[in-house]
C-alpha cells in the first residue's frame, strides 16, 4: 500500500499529540463521556451467581480487545444489592488494575454488560464514535499506565480516566478513521493470528522430535519391548532401563545469598526467570547479582554443561520439574534456591539427558511428584529421581543429542522467522493507529 497523505494544515495538539490537525479540536474524556466504575456481587451468595442472566465482566475480559461475550452471569438481585452497574453496548472499557498487561489495557464492548470494581466504562456522548476512544486509548497504553505511577502495584482511578486528553475530529472523520483501523488492524491481526499459531504447531513439533527420539532412538529397525514405565512406552531392546537418580553425579540445591555489596563475593544468580524454555536452556543475560560468601558459593559455582532442576514455583501452565542447560557465562554464576543443579553420572551424556528430561516434562510425569502446602510448588525430587528413565549406550546418547542438537536448531530458526514476521506485524498496526488517530495521515478518501 503507498503512504497515505497527510492533512493540509496542522496546528496545536494534546499532550500525547502536540501537533493535530487545524480543524480539529480536543477534550479531556471527562467532557465527551460518561466514566464510571462496577462492582462485584458478594461471591459468598450462591443466590448471586447460580442462574443468572445478566452479563458481568471481569478486569481480565479487556484483554480480548473486542467484547462479545460475558466473563460470568450473575442474577438481577445481585444487580440490586451491589454496585454493578450496566454498561451499554458501543462503549469502551478499560482495566483500572489486573495482573501483567491488563492494567490500562482497553477494549470495545460490543455487548450491553455489567462490569467490576477493577475496570472503568466509558459511554461517549453524543457525535462520539466509541471505536475512536479505543483507538486512541489503544495507542497511548503505556501513556496510561503511568498516569498511575512507578509502582506497577498502583491501579488506576477514574479521575485518571477522566483527564485523559483526546484529539476530536469530526464525527464523520471519527468514523472514517475507525473503519479504516478496523479494516487495516483486521488484515495484521489475521496475519498476526496465522504466525502465531505456526509457532504453536513447530513448538508441538520441536517436543514430539525430541520425545520420539529420546523414547525410540534413532534407527527405526531396532526392536522395541516393553519399558515397564508408564509414560515411556516401548523402548529399544538393547537399551537399558533404570532409576533416574543412576543417570546424575551430584546435586545441588542453590542458594539465594544477600543484596551485593560489590566486593568479591558478588556473583550472577540464575533465576527460574532466566529460562529460555522453548530452548531448553538459560538464557544468555543473567540480571540478577547476589552477595554470596565464599563457602557457600564454590560449591555451587555452576559449569558448562550443568542442568537446573526447578525443584520449587511453578505455575498450573509451566509447573516445577522444568530442565534447562546452563551454557556458561563470562562471570561466574550460581544458581537461586528454587533451583537444583544436576551434574550427570560418568558415562552419560549432559546433553541426551537434558533431551530426556525435556521429553518426560511433556508428558506432565512430575506432577506426581509434586507437593503443594504452602500456596507454592515443591518438587520431591526424591520421587522424582525414582522414575524409570531410558538409558542408551553412550555412543547413542551422543547420536540423539547431535541429532537434536541439529533438529531443534532448524526449528528454532523457523520459530525465530516467525516471531519475527509478529513482532513487525506489531509495530506496524501500532504505528498505523496512532497515525490514524493523531492525524499523521489521511484516510477520508480510503474506501474498502
Amino acid at each position: 500500500m503507498t503512504a497515505l497523505p497527510g492533512y493540509k494544515d496542522y496546528g496545536e495538539g494534546v499532550k500525547w499529540a502536540p501537533c493535530l490537525p487545524s480543524h480539529w479540536s480536543a477534550a479531556a474524556l471527562k467532557w465527551l463521556a460518561r466514566i464510571y466504575a462496577g462492582g462485584t456481587p458478594d461471591r459468598s451468595n450462591p443466590d448471586y451467581w447460580q442462574g443468572g442472566t445478566v452479563p458481568w465482566l471481569n478486569s481480565g475480559s479487556v484483554n480480548d480487545g473486542v467484547i462479545t461475550q460475558p466473563s460470568e452471569l450473575i442474577t438481577e438481585e445481585a444487580l440490586a444489592n451491589s454496585s454493578a452497574r450496566w454498561v451499554p453496548s458501543g462503549s469502551v472499557v478499560i482495566a483500572l488494575a489486573g495482573q501483567g498487561k491488563t492494567k490500562g489495557t482497553p477494549a470495545r464492548l460490543e455487548i450491553p454488560s455489567t462490569t467490576n470494581q477493577s475496570m472503568a466504562a466509558i459511554v461517549p456522548g453524543q457525535g462520539i464514535d466509541h471505536r475512536f476512544i479505543y483507538y486512541w486509548l489503544a495507542s497511548n497504553y503505556q501513556s496510561i499506565r503511568n498516569l498511575a505511577g512507578g509502582d506497577l502495584r498502583d491501579g488506576l482511578n477514574l479521575q485518571h480516566i477522566g483527564s485523559i486528553e483526546m484529539p476530536l475530529p469530526p464525527p464523520d472523520e471519527q468514523r472514517a478513521i475507525a473503519d479504516y483501523l478496523d479494516r487495516e488492524t483486521a488484515k495484521i491481526g489475521t496475519l498476526i493470528s496465522e504466525q502465531e499459531g505456526l509457532v504453536q504447531v513447530l513448538q508441538e513439533r520441536r517436543i514430539a522430535v525430541i520425545s520420539r527420539a529420546v523414547t525410540t532412538g534413532l534407527d527405526r529397525a531396532a526392536r522395541l519391548v516393553d519399558s515397564g514405565a508408564d509414560w515411556l512406552g516401548a523402548v529399544p531392546e538393547h537399551w537399558d532401563v533404570k532409576r533416574l537418580k543412576f543417570s546424575v553425579a551430584s546435586t545441588q540445591v542453590g542458594v539465594w545469598g544477600a543484596e551485593p555489596v560489590g566486593d568479591d563475593d558478588d556473583v550472577l544468580c540464575v533465576r527460574v526467570a532466566d529460562f529460555d524454555r522453548p530452548r531448553l536452556r538459560v538464557s544468555d543475560e543473567i540480571p540478577t547479582v547476589r552477595s554470596v560468601k565464599a563457602s557457600d558459593r564454590l560449591p555451587r559455582l555452576l559449569h558448562p554443561n550443568d542442568l537446573l532442576l526447578e525443584k520449587s514455583g511453578g505455575t498450573a501452565i509451566n509447573p516445577v520439574g522444568f530442565v534447562g542447560v546452563f551454557e556458561g557465562t563470562a562471570r561466574p554464576a550460581v544458581s537461586s534456591n528454587f533451583l537444583t543443579r544436576l551434574r550427570v553420572a560418568r558415562g552419560q551424556h549432559p546433553r541426551y539427558w537434558l533431551y530426556a528430561h525435556a521429553a518426560s516434562y511433556s508428558t506432565r510425569l512430575t506432577a506426581r511428584s509434586v507437593n503443594q502446602t504452602t500456596g507454592i510448588q515443591n518438587l520431591d525430587q526424591a520421587a522424582y529421581f525414582d522414575e524409570l528413565f531410558p538409558f542408551p549406550p553412550f555412543e547413542e546418547q551422543r547420536a540423539i543429542a547431535d541429532y537434536l542438537d541439529d533438529q531443534t536448531k532448524k526449528i528454532d530458526a523457523l520459530i525465530a522467522e516467525a516471531e519475527g514476521i509478529v513482532a513487525v506485524a506489531k509495530e506496524r498496526r501500532s504505528a498505523l493507529i496512532t497515525a490514524a488517530v493523531t492525524g499523521q495521515i489521511d484516510v477520508r478518501g480510503e474506501v474498502a
